[in-house]
């Protein structure tokens, strides 16, 4: 890991309106330094997603958070985001690279092998994302990744409890969801607690 401290990510729910949103989001980003927002959709509708991430970017951009978009390079073009997070290591994540890089960011999650994650890293993604519901089992992932590979890693925290270990364990980035959006404190006390469990496990 390097001398400084992982950074925090974060991911929006599924969202089928991006204006209903802004008021959580605009509490989480005053909280601190926040690197990236994955905007997540409910619906497929290539029309509406994009008045979504208009409707949100601007709010994360403003404040030097690179916007990515779930699943659609198109839609992350037209509405000026930064960059599109693909599942898998497939053909789609190719053609993401091959659209998108280097000007923008390509992400890749969803890569439930060892092998998924180094193809994905050979396609040319930006960074891989790694998500397991058992916590051991997801530290030993990062390690792995943080031991052998330059790709920078993020590693998906379901609990505020679980960002320690994680960026003990090497991650790059540290990505909250639920976690934050569902604290009974609200968004911004989660991130604040976030941000200073990441700084107590610099190295």
């Amino acid at each position: 890991m390097s001398e400084d401290a992982p950074r925090l990510c974060l991911a929006t729910p599924p969202l089928a309106d991006g204006r209903e949103f802004l008021p959580a989001l605009a509490s989480a980003l005053s909280a601190g330094d926040v690197a990236s927002l994955l905007i997540r959709f409910a619906g497929d509708d290539p029309r509406r997603n994009e008045e979504i991430v208009r409707a949100l970017a601007p709010v994360a951009q403003e404040k030097g958070v690179a916007v990515l978009v779930d699943g659609s390079p198109a839609v992350a073009l037209r509405a000026k985001a930064d960059g599109a997070h693909i599942e898998g290591a497939g053909d789609e994540l190719t053609e993401a690279v091959e659209k998108l890089s280097p000007g923008s960011i390509v992400g890749a999650g969803g890569l439930k092998l060892r092998d998924d994650a180094m193809r994905a890293g050979e396609a040319g993604a930006d960074y891989v994302l790694f998500d397991d519901a058992d916590l051991e089992a997801l530290a030993e992932r990062v390690g792995w990744w943080a031991e052998l590979f330059n790709t920078p890693c993020i590693a998906r925290a379901a609990r505020l409890a679980e960002v320690a270990p994680l960026a003990g364990a090497g991650a790059d980035f540290v990505m909250l969801d639920d976690a934050v959006w569902s604290d009974a404190r609200g968004p911004a006390a989660a991130v604040a607690e976030a941000l200073k469990l990441l700084q107590g496990a610099k190295t």
